[in-house]
């Protein structure tokens, strides 16, 4: 016979199952975030409400003592006050003028050039380069780094029998980055004219005149425009293009401080006018090119390289204007650049080189996921502090103490999370490898990695324009909120990890993003893409 549950008892299981619910891991950690994250405001409400308390029980008379002791003392009030202001001003003046992004465009090249895994196989064995164990070789790698069947060639490689000329290479590069460009200042209706920075950062391809001369000829940009051509710095050129444009975008503090000692008052403005660009427009054009660089060997370790790299680039207008914040998309809160050049394993992880037959590739070291790990955590550990609420900061510090202090080794490192300080991750999409890397290391959710794994499966590795086909994801599926911050992850040879944050300034709906790459397509994602285990 079965038991019967009373009343009684109905209650006390009903209760426990309470009890048992607020004592959960997960809710535990949030009340803990919450509280201490509050802790200062309830502190700050505490101290208004006793001042407020303490002003009601003023009598009349006391009222008036006070202000007859202003009166008695008018000159050390008003010396205060204008102490007060002073510093006030002070501080105003040198904290840096804000960056904000008015929009971004990335191109979407046209159908006939797509490129499926089953082309890119008969079109490498078409060539009669490649040996079978390297077709063979090619063949899995393609089928486990993450690419889905429409990524894009540029048009000579879809020739029968590609001979990659200079020519051919400069009509990738006007491709793209005109087709950016001209979408970017179609969506924010900056006229070419009013473009005051100019900065395109391409790796591999260097051409004389520059990328960035290519582009001031063509919309025939002002003859006073200051033009960067940043190349070599691989994968994560993007942020760093970001960050220099951040620098010129904003008042140098340090130079500010060092003119008050040196200079007359009327000189010190002179300096400030000439250092700053203020009220400027910044454009980065953002790309990489493939023509020039797809390897014709059988160098392994030069073969990987191949089998991930698409074409793409992406276009973004940056401006210190303050009158653009109604309009702007996002404002940059902070940039962190790690460089990780001074120890050789890192240095030559990465490297464009020649083969024993002289032909020219990108070698990948069998050390590019730890170098990748290793360059995360240094960038992670001076971005964190920045970032992260009190809370993380203060579980991080207490566990650092507890094994670096008082020898506690059973403790275990503390990893802070970082989905209590960003919305949405926008990871370089360099392969598989490098997105399981990141998603292990930092504690990522599926969630958090999507943006990234479906950049990778449509567009592939676009190199340094990644991250922004991933935030234009984010923004097809109307995911991206008011006070949203976006945190952007890039890693490059050298070895280079840097880091940019974003905050939202406005919800973005989806439906009045036309030019959005993802926009007619949007629908048919996320896709399952196969995991490796699955592949045969």
């Amino acid at each position: 016979m079965a038991d019967t549950v009373t009343p009684a008892s109905s209650d006390s299981y009903l209760l426990r199952n309470f009890v048992l619910s607020l004592i959960n891991p997960k809710r535990l950690k949030l009340g803990y975030h919450y509280l201490i994250s509050h802790a200062l405001h309830f502190i700050l409400l505490l101290l208004l409400a006793a001042s407020a308390a303490s002003l009601t029980r003023l009598t009349s008379a006391e009222v008036l003592q006070i202000r007859d002791a202003l009166r008695l003392h008018l000159v050390p009030v008003v010396a205060c006050s204008l102490a007060a202001a002073f510093l006030a001003a002070l501080y105003l003046m040198k904290q840096p003028r804000p960056v904000y992004l008015l929009d971004f465009a990335c191109f979407k090249p046209a159908a006939e050039l797509k490129c499926s895994r089953e082309f890119f196989v008969e079109h490498s064995m078409s060539t009669g380069i490649f040996t079978a164990d390297n077709l063979a070789f090619q063949k899995r790698i393609l089928e486990r780094s993450g690419l889905g069947q429409s990524t894009y060639f540029p048009e000579a490689m879809h020739k029968k029998a590609p001979k990659p000329c200079m020519a051919e290479a400069r009509e990738e590069a006007e491709m793209v980055m005109f087709g950016a460009v001209d979408e970017l200042l179609e969506k924010t209706g900056v006229n070419a004219k009013d473009i005051d920075i100019l900065i395109v950062n391409c790796s591999l391809f260097n051409p004389t005149p520059s990328l960035s001369a290519m582009i001031i000829d063509h919309y025939k940009l002002r003859a006073n425009i200051q033009s960067f051509n940043l190349g070599g710095m691989g994968c994560s050129a993007c942020l760093i293009s970001i960050d220099l444009a951040k620098q010129l975008l904003q008042v140098p503090v340090h130079e500010f401080t060092h003119s008050v000692s040196r200079y007359n008052f009327h000189v010190l403005c002179f300096r400030l006018l000439e250092q700053v660009h203020r009220n400027a427009n910044a454009l980065l054009v953002i790309t990489e090119n493939i023509t020039l660089n797809w390897y014709f060997g059988n160098d392994r370790s030069m073969l990987v390289p191949n089998c991930l790299f698409r074409v793409g680039c992406a276009a973004v207008m940056l401006t210190n204007r303050r009158s653009a914040r109604r309009r702007a998309k996002y404002q940059l809160i902070h940039t962190v650049r790690t460089h990780k050049g001074a120890d050789d394993r890192s240095y030559g992880c990465a490297s464009q080189e020649e083969d024993g037959e002289g032909k020219i590739g990108v070698s990948l070291s069998k050390d590019l996921m730890s170098v990748a790990g290793e360059a995360l955590k240094t960038n992670i550990s001076t971005l964190g502090p920045l970032v992260l609420p009190l809370s993380e900061q203060l579980l991080f510090f207490l566990t650092l103490a507890s094994r670096r202090v008082f020898r506690w080794r059973s403790v275990q490192p503390y990893i802070p999370d970082f989905k209590l300080a960003f919305e949405h991750f926008c990871v370089h999409a360099g392969g598989r490898a490098v997105l399981d890397e990141v998603e292990k290391r930092l504690g990522l959710a599926e969630a958090q990695m999507e943006a990234s794994r479906m950049t990778l499966y449509r567009f592939g590795n676009t190199s340094s324009s990644t991250p922004w086909y991933e935030l234009a994801y984010t923004e097809a599926k109307g995911r991206m909120r008011k006070g949203d911050r976006t945190w952007q992850i890039a890693f490059g040879s050298g070895f280079k990890c840097n880091s940019a944050v974003w905050h939202s300034l406005r919800t973005v709906d989806p439906k009045e993003e036309k030019k959005n790459p993802w926009a007619d397509e949007i629908h048919a994602f996320p896709v399952q893409v196969p995991t490796v285990e699955t592949i045969h």
